[in-house]
């Protein structure tokens, strides 16, 4: 069984960083696709970030530039990494998987598996 676990979320304020994990058991973790999505409170959910088996990776527009994710295959771990963040990044940050073989990696295709999320907060 698949488990995605987030950690990492918090209150920040604008133009300062936080760093969210996911620890990924169950999970042929090297294999496929892993990315982070978002949902703020009224808009629908997008996605963040992915990160391919061989370390290619996407980002939404809104996030280039700000935000960098990476996995340490060691741990079984993805992470993303937020600078310079912005009351509009303020969501429910979720950890995603896409099944073994996954052909299409990035943030316009959805995922197979889905954490319980961790929440961003960031104020002006």
């Amino acid at each position: 069984q698949v488990q995605l676990v987030e950690s990492g979320g918090g209150s920040v304020q604008a133009g300062g960083s936080l760093r969210l994990s996911c620890a990924a058991s169950g999970y042929t973790y090297g294999s496929s696709c892993m990315g982070w999505f978002r949902q703020a409170p009224g808009k629908e959910r997008e996605g963040v970030a992915t990160i391919d088996n061989i370390g290619g990776t996407t980002y939404a527009d809104s996030v280039k530039g700000r935000f960098t994710i990476s996995k340490d295959s060691a741990k079984n771990t993805m992470y993303l990494q937020m600078n310079s963040l912005k009351p509009e990044d303020t969501a429910m940050y979720y950890c995603t998987a896409g099944r073994v073989g996954t052909e299409v990696c990035d943030v316009y295709h959805d995922m197979d598996f889905w954490g319980k999320g961790t929440l961003v907060t960031i104020s002006s």
